[in-house]
């Protein structure tokens, strides 16, 4: 599968309106490729229209988090 390097988000960016704790705009794993979800229809943003992910790493919670805080 080609990624489209457009929907691939740096883990460290600042918070994009409509990411979540449970989802982030765009793909924001480090290496999609080994990503479980990878593909996965109406839950990866490299397989959704709208570019979101439904379902980012366990570390995206703490990450939204402490972005969210500005830390």
């Amino acid at each position: 599968m080609k990624l489209e390097k457009n929907i691939m988000i740096d883990f460290n960016a600042p918070l994009l309106p409509n990411d979540t704790e449970k989802q982030t705009v765009g793909c924001r794993h480090s290496n999609p490729d080994i990503c479980g979800s990878n593909s996965l229809m109406n839950v990866c943003a490299f397989a959704r229209s709208d570019g979101m992910c439904t379902k980012p790493s366990t570390a995206w919670k703490k990450q939204y988090i402490r972005l969210l805080k500005g830390d």
